[in-house]
């Protein structure tokens, strides 16, 4: 690798929740992280409606990006990675038309069938190879249209979040490949917006921007911006504008045979891969196909994490209960292992009224010992998830084109060191954790590559590992956790 001027990236990393501007340096000595900003990114509820405020956020990129003017940070770029599938409509002036929609409104109750009556569901799966879920893009746009919604009749352009937010930024518009493959509307074989999908929203691709792939510059900041910032004619980059795009590239992996898992109060697990893999396999078993960096597809599985235990935290609270996790990690091995299994993604989790009485009303429908004690729901939480993570990294053996030797654990779950050597247990590989900051990190790297200091994604993964300290996990009890999964196979019998 050649030798690196220090340099200065600014990452904007915008979650369903919250965001937060990150400056990162990167050197002859590594990358090193620093928090400028972080704001919340509250719903507003207006009329029946959820809407993202994408004004608010362009004012918080304003005011982070004021910030490094101020602090007389020479910054070479700009790159913006966000949630997926949700859109901004622009009409012929150049103007938003509306906030937009989020992913939580619930218009997009019931479409999806509505929509399969004009494209079967198998068929959708077959151009796009993405799991179904009611609120992606492609349902949204639909449920636009069959209802006339006026912003949608005048819409001239359909950005996705990240790539409205970097035209509110540069006055250019781009569709970047990664947010794309989130709407169900991109096929992973041509790599185009599929047309047959599209029409029955009554939409065309030309109202989109032209495709991008990570790592391009969309464009430079507009006089107006460099006004308000006090910043020149700074690039804008199109990194992989998905989050969990941008979090998967700075996986430090040494091969490509390794498994993903990005770990949180929601997890994902998947592979990367040349190209697309869409069969009944995938099909029956509902994985996703996204876009990754350097035009490789995200082959992988949502699955519910850390939202079991959080819930149920939340009612220990106000139940005057421990709940800490300092107290649940010192307890938790006292209790016997695999007393009670849930499957984490069994619909009844999925928002219930109380997440303790959900597990102990499913334990009870299998007729299984209750757990009764807030040590006994957290072994439950933390063995099931463990066993529903064997279950699907099984599948992607299966599916995979490649062996699996490593399972890397990202994001925040890296902390939780209890889970994490159930999981080894569990799976029976080499789990290695970190980074914690992967979104932050993909996206600094991403600007990297493309002011030409990183040449691929090789040489992106090598410089992250360099950077940050890593934690190995072997596995231990094997026999012990097979017959554990054939317990968990006896009572956990919902579909994918």
């Amino acid at each position: 690798m050649k030798k690196i001027e220090k340099c200065h990236f600014f990452a904007v990393d915008l979650g369903a929740t919250s965001g937060r501007t990150i400056v990162g340096t990167l050197s002859d000595d590594g990358l090193t992280l620093r928090e400028i900003t972080r704001f919340q990114n509250p719903i507003i509820t207006l009329r029946g409606h959820c809407y993202w405020d994408i004004y608010a956020l362009y004012r918080e990129i304003i005011e982070g990006l004021t910030a490094v003017a101020h602090e007389g940070i020479a910054i070479r770029s700009i790159g913006i990675d966000t949630w997926g599938v949700d859109f901004a409509l622009i009409g012929a002036d150049g103007d938003l038309l509306r906030n937009p929609y989020s992913y939580r409104d619930p218009h997009t109750e019931g479409v999806m069938d509505d929509y399969f009556r004009a494209v079967p569901r198998e068929r959708v799966y077959d151009l796009t190879g993405i799991q179904f879920m009611n609120f992606n893009s492609l349902f949204q746009l639909y449920q636009l249209h069959r209802t006339n919604n006026s912003a949608l009749g005048a819409a001239d352009k359909i950005l996705f979040m990240p790539d409205a937010l970097s035209y509110l930024l540069t006055g250019c518009c781009v569709t970047e490949r990664t947010i794309a493959s989130t709407s169900q509307m991109l096929n992973p074989r041509t790599g185009r917006l599929e047309k047959e999908l599209l029409d029955v929203c009554g939409i065309s691709e030309k109202q989109f921007g032209p495709l991008t792939e990570p790592g391009t510059v969309v464009g430079t900041l507009t006089p107006e911006v460099q006004r308000l910032t006090g910043l020149g004619a700074v690039p804008v980059v199109a990194v992989a504008g998905h989050d969990t795009a941008s979090a998967v590239a700075a996986v430090p992996a040494r091969s490509e045979r390794f498994a993903y898992l990005s770990s949180g109060t929601w997890s994902l697990m998947g592979i990367e891969t040349p190209w697309p893999i869409i069969n009944k396999e995938s099909y029956e078993r509902n994985f996703t196909n996204e876009g990754g960096v350097e035009g490789t597809t995200r082959f992988l599985k949502n699955i519910c994490g850390m939202w079991l235990l959080e819930r149920s935290r939340a009612e220990w609270k106000a139940e005057g209960k421990p709940y800490s996790y300092d107290y649940i990690y010192a307890h938790i091995p006292q209790v016997p292992a695999f007393r009670s299994l849930i499957h984490p993604d069994a619909p009844c989790f999925a928002n219930p009224a109380s997440m303790v009485k959900a597990i102990q009303d499913y334990c009870r429908r299998t007729a299984q010992p209750v757990p009764e004690t807030t040590e006994e729901v957290c072994r439950c939480i933390f063995d099931s998830l463990a066993l529903r993570y064997k279950q699907v990294f099984g599948y992607l053996m299966e599916m995979a084109p490649f062996p699996l030797e490593t399972l890397h654990i990202i994001g925040g779950g890296t902390q939780n060191v209890l889970l994490n050597q159930l999981t080894a247990n569990a799976t029976g590989v080499t789990v290695v954790t970190g980074p914690i900051e992967c979104t932050a990190i993909g996206n600094i790297m991403l600007q990297a590559k493309a002011a030409g200091l990183v040449s691929d994604i090789r040489s992106m993964r090598a410089l992250i590992a360099a950077s940050i300290e890593t934690k190995t996990y072997t596995p231990q009890d094997a026999d012990l956790w097979e017959e554990a999964f054939k317990q968990y196979l006896s009572v956990c019998k919902e579909k994918e």
